[in-house]
């Protein structure tokens, strides 16, 4: 049981107290089944948006990639945030459109206690020359992991883009050449010293959609209409996905995207890779038209990659979700 949800649940059995419900698990959805016949994709297609639309998130299993691939990726991770200060901080940077970027504190309004290396993967060509050469294999590692995601990410958009109505082919194009960008989070082992347990403060994703690879739990997640955290487990060969706030836009406001944040695990340090998938830097994701009518007002602005950027450093304490800040006022 989640933590922070198992607690309260634990809490309301005491006399007088109403019972709540235990917390629901998150769905996990076989993504095998969107490469079988067109009944058992429908049904694939149709759980991956259920998911998106009640819970903002989901597990995904049966991707195509390896286990030797993703726990290499977790040991690229691992090995750059054991190298010398020095080495790291050849990366370090106050700029935020820096090709790669890494840091140890908040430059950003979320970061809580963490060490970070940001860099963007697609396409992989394109980025990889800027890249840590250090330790030896990151760049073989972390671009097969890289190019593995890209795919993944590929799939379940088409799948949840049919899903909307709008066709798998929808977007096709630009997403294939659109931005993958790619955060290693380092966290250390809470202590028993510190009363702040957060690693990173609550907030949304910018892009379409978040693929996450944690070497042990810490994610937490808060559902739509809920006001509880939920404890993501690290399932094993289990990736994790969730919404990111241009899904909502092109969505029009039927998909949201999720509120979560890192929590410090009590019983070791952690990894995590976030693998961030949308349209290229400039161009702007808008509320689809086919979504769109008088019964269903568009809702949000358009707005690009670059807009993010140049809305995180002076508005991030303001906003949980950069969307917010996308919402059109309606009379």
């Amino acid at each position: 049981m989640p933590a922070v949800a198992g607690s309260l649940y634990m809490a309301s059995q005491h006399k007088g107290v109403p019972p709540l419900p235990p917390p629901r698990p998150l769905p996990v959805i076989n993504l095998g089944r969107l490469t079988m016949d067109s009944a058992s994709r429908a049904l694939a297609v149709r759980d991956i948006v259920l998911a998106c639309r009640e819970r903002g998130c989901f597990e995904v299993v049966n991707h195509g990639i390896s286990r030797s691939c993703m726990n290499g990726a977790l040991e690229a991770a691992s090995e750059f945030f054991q190298l010398s200060t020095e080495r790291k901080e050849e990366f370090a940077s106050d700029d935020i459109r820096q090709p790669i970027r890494y840091d140890t504190s908040s430059r950003d309004g979320i970061s809580m206690s963490r060490s970070f290396l940001k860099h963007y993967a697609n396409p992989l060509d394109d980025w990889i020359k800027f890249w840590p050469t250090q330790p030896p294999t990151y760049r073989e590692k972390m671009g097969e992991y890289a190019v593995e995601t890209h795919r993944v990410s590929m799939q379940l958009m088409e799948a949840i883009l049919q899903g909307l109505g709008l066709g798998p082919s929808y977007l096709q194009e630009k997403l294939e050449g659109g931005v993958q960008f790619v955060a290693l989070n380092n966290y250390p082992q809470s202590s028993a010293k510190k009363a702040d347990k957060i690693g990173l403060a609550p907030h949304s994703d910018y892009g379409f959609l978040t693929i996450l690879l944690q070497s042990s739990p810490g994610l937490e997640v808060m559902h739509h209409e809920d006001d509880t955290w939920t404890s993501v487990p690290a399932i094993p060969g289990a990736l994790h996905v969730h919404v990111g706030d241009h899904l909502e836009v092109l969505s029009n406001g039927q998909l949201k995207s999720l509120v979560h944040r890192a929590v410090l695990n009590p019983k070791e340090s952690r990894i995590s890779i976030a693998s961030i998938h949308g349209l290229s830097m400039d161009e702007e994701v808008h509320c689809a038209e086919e979504l769109v009518d008088e019964h269903h007002p568009k809702m949000y602005r358009g707005s690009s990659f670059q807009d993010f950027l140049d809305f995180l450093p002076a508005n991030m304490n303001r906003y949980k979700r950069y969307v917010e800040s996308l919402r059109i006022d309606k009379p």
